[in-house]
């Protein structure tokens, strides 16, 4: 079962949130009994990229064979800034 503070990857897109599936983030708080999580996204300069309430079904947990999404560096624009 996933818990707060695990690194996790998003398996879909949270577009309202500007994240989208394949990105890396901490999970900073679970909702239920792991019905759905809080996302952090961090860029790699530390700033929050993004915050999204996902479902379980929305996100694993990372493993040693994961590797930096190959269009990667990949520019963002700020949520709610399309």
């Amino acid at each position: 079962m996933l818990k707060e503070h695990d690194v996790v990857a998003l398996t879909a897109d949270a577009p309202e949130d500007g994240l989208t599936a394949g990105d890396v983030g901490a999970i900073v708080a679970v909702h239920g009994d792991g019905e759905s999580f809080s996302v952090e996204v961090l860029t790699l300069d530390g700033g929050t990229a993004g915050v999204a309430v996902v479902s379980a079904d929305q996100v694993r947990p990372v493993s040693c064979e994961d590797v930096a999404a190959p269009s990667f560096p990949r520019k963002r624009e700020p949520a709610g800034h399309g």
